[in-house]
């Protein structure tokens, strides 16, 4: 029996959804770029286009081995969605959750050649999410904690790293994309599943309407304290 993966990334504007067979992916959909933060339509699109991936291979979601998300950091509501859906289909499914950071699934996705790489994505306020990526063979690694850089410095942090920008936010046409799952699925395996009904992606900051209640309250939001 072929073993599939359903991989599902939500960390930008867009989305986008993979189906491999074994290390073969046979069907892929993605969102169009919206430019502004997901809110109703990306919900209302993000699950017809996971079941029209799944159709067009006639593929049941009885018939996944695991189910594999994008972990982001990226788009607050975005990743919401795309969890969601990731972890609803798993739980019917009887399958395991993997997680992805959805910047190493920039570089794995855009058939880059071996080398070391600072992989960005918008955080904003002029600002960007970077992690620095070494590309060997068919193993990508991820060196060091996410961080959080100026966009205007992303150049400067690239050269003083000896590495190569890539991502939306140095203007290149390089996403997060759910295929480069494809390459990484050996890692992912080797790494093991999430807690599926515990598993949050990392969002990078806080979501702006807890930021606005702490503000007003002086203290942190506890959730289930």
């Amino acid at each position: 029996m072929s073993e599939y993966t359903l991989a599902l990334d939500g960390s930008t504007y867009s989305g986008s959804v993979a189906l491999i067979r074994g290390r073969e992916i046979i069907e892929e959909r993605s969102l169009p770029e919206s430019g502004i933060p997901a809110r109703g339509q990306r919900g209302e699109d993000f699950m017809p286009m996971v079941v029209e991936c799944l159709s067009a291979a006639s593929v049941e979601p009885r018939d996944l081995a695991r189910v594999v998300c994008g972990a982001g950091p990226g788009s607050f509501t975005s990743l919401r969605i795309a969890a969601s859906i990731a972890k609803g289909i798993a739980v019917g499914a009887g399958c395991p959750l993997f997680a992805v950071s959805s910047l190493l699934l920039i570089v794995a996705a855009s058939d880059l050649p071996d080398g070391s790489y600072l992989s960005v994505i918008s955080a904003m306020r002029a600002e960007s999410y970077g992690l620095d990526v070494v590309v060997s063979g068919n193993v990508f690694t991820g060196n060091g904690p996410v961080r959080l850089l100026p966009v205007a410095t992303i150049a400067d942090e690239a050269s003083h790293g000896g590495s190569i920008a890539v991502g939306p936010d140095v203007g290149d046409a390089l996403k997060p994309r759910a295929k480069g799952v494809a390459l990484l699925l050996d890692q992912l395996l080797v790494a093991g599943p999430c807690e599926v009904r515990s598993w949050e992606p990392d969002y990078g900051r806080l979501a702006e309407a807890q930021v606005k209640w702490e503000t007003a309250h002086g203290r942190p939001l506890v959730v289930n304290a």
